[in-house]
């Protein structure tokens, strides 16, 4: 490892698991322990490391130091990044500047700006936040003005929940293998999980929610350009974001929101399209992969009817003929009885309307839904639960408690003993049961004797 001062740092000590700092230097304290454990934890290092696309071979080190600056910085400047990263293979050094906020304090433009100066005057590859704030993804910056800026050097961001999740996967799919540094590594999950820490989730909605709310439930328009739609549509991309850690510690596997290649390159782009969502359908969506999962689960907070809708749809198997064969495939999969406010959404081929039943309902009668469609072919299922949750659907923070209350629910109850139906392998024909039965002349004389 390289413990040892880099040569352009004219102040900055390696980061320590226990470092030596004031009670009230809770940032300090906790930016000194993740990156001492980044650097001593190989596994979260590679993992950390790779959502900025720096691969963490064996032959690399990474080193880390904290409260840094550098010979080259102007010496009247009071700026002093929280840490620094260097990762080097062989003769090559890729440097990133920290900038760390921790419980509610939240980072400043002006300051990411100035130490992307100081990147640049010390030939620092880029510059990586931390803080409580979400990000879809660390090429994703909270910070519009941060994200827009066209600065060759970039920000990335990562949260703390995100380092915290990023242990705890680590341990629960047992991918650290050398005790000690398993230890160090549930050490800082148990850390990062107090509260003295200053690590929480998102937990509320800002105040544009409450207005934008008052505006749909009077029948007014959202209008194109909304300062207010789209502070709100940045919220929800934090919360997803935030659920998806979440749903990635209840399943103990990696769990990420889909998102198309258009909308993983540009932001901007997913926040316009989101508006236009907005705006048309008064809705809020998002999508979820979840390994081995039967299909993405798919959440709809729609502020018209004041509903949370969470689902998943599932292709019909091709080897049932009928409709009602193929509904009870499904209904066979879904073994909860608490079947209050779930409901199956029947797509039918061509351009048919979609039919919709409740799943009580159904478990009653499959033949209900044959009416008007007895001579067509359903061709997938939407199953899903909706909560109409009423004024706690406006309320900042109940929005998120019932939001991060049902999304697990459902997937606990009905999505993770959902299964994706496969066409089934071929199988050896009785006429051609052997090899002797599909030789030329076998052919030859079954075509001999075909007849139309």
């Amino acid at each position: 490892m390289i413990d040892q001062r880099p040569s352009y740092l004219h102040q900055g000590e390696q980061a320590r698991l226990f470092p030596v700092l004031s009670m009230t230097s809770k940032e300090g304290r906790t930016t000194s322990i993740v990156l001492a454990s980044l650097t001593k934890v190989r596994q979260l290092g590679a993992a950390l490391l790779a959502t900025v696309d720096q691969r963490v071979g064996k032959s690399a080190e990474v080193s880390a130091f904290t409260e840094v600056v550098f010979k080259k910085q102007k010496k009247d400047t009071k700026d002093r990044p929280d840490g620094m990263i260097v990762l080097r293979v062989g003769k090559r050094e890729w440097k990133a500047l920290i900038e760390a906020k921790v419980g509610s304090n939240q980072l400043d433009e002006g300051q990411i700006e100035r130490y992307r100066a100081i990147a640049k005057d010390n030939d620092i590859d880029c510059v990586i936040t931390l803080s409580n704030q979400f990000a879809t993804s660390p090429l994703h910056h909270p910070i519009a003005s941060v994200r827009k800026n066209r600065s060759k050097i970039p920000v990335y961001h990562w949260s703390w929940m995100k380092i915290l999740t990023t242990a705890d996967l680590l341990i629960s799919q047992g991918s650290v293998k050398d005790d000690n540094q398993l230890y160090l590594l549930n050490e800082l999950r148990r850390f990062l999980s107090h509260e003295s820490a200053g690590v929480t989730g998102f937990d509320r909605m800002p105040s544009e929610w409450s207005s934008i709310n008052k505006l749909v439930s009077s029948g007014g328009t959202i209008p194109t350009k909304s300062n207010d739609a789209l502070v709100v549509i940045e919220a929800w991309h934090q919360e997803t974001k935030d659920l998806s850690l979440i749903l990635s510690r209840l399943t103990k596997a990696h769990v990420t929101e889909r998102l198309g290649r258009k909308y993983a390159k540009n932001p901007s782009l997913r926040l316009k399209d989101g508006l236009t969502l907005m705006r048309e359908n008064t809705q809020l969506h998002s999508l979820f992969d979840i390994p081995n999962a039967a299909a993405p689960l798919e959440i709809t907070a729609d502020m018209a009817r004041r509903s949370f809708d969470i689902g998943m749809t599932l292709r019909a198997p091709e080897d049932k003929v009928s409709s009602k064969a193929r509904l009870n495939w499904l209904l066979r999969q879904i073994k909860t009885t608490d079947v209050e406010n779930i409901f199956i959404r029947l797509k039918w081929q061509g351009m048919r309307e979609d039919t919709q039943f409740s799943l009580s309902a159904l478990q009653e009668d499959t033949s209900i839904i044959d009416e008007d469609k007895s001579h067509l072919t359903v061709r997938s299922f939407h199953v899903f639960m909706s909560i109409r949750a009423g004024v706690r659907f406006t309320q900042l923070a109940n929005f998120i408690v019932d939001l991060e209350k049902y999304v697990p629910g459902f997937y606990d109850k009905v999505g993770s003993k959902l299964s994706v139906w496969k066409k089934p392998a071929p199988q050896i024909k009785p006429d051609r049961a052997s090899a002797s039965d599909v030789t030329m002349d076998a052919i030859s004389e079954e075509a001999d004797s075909f007849e139309t």
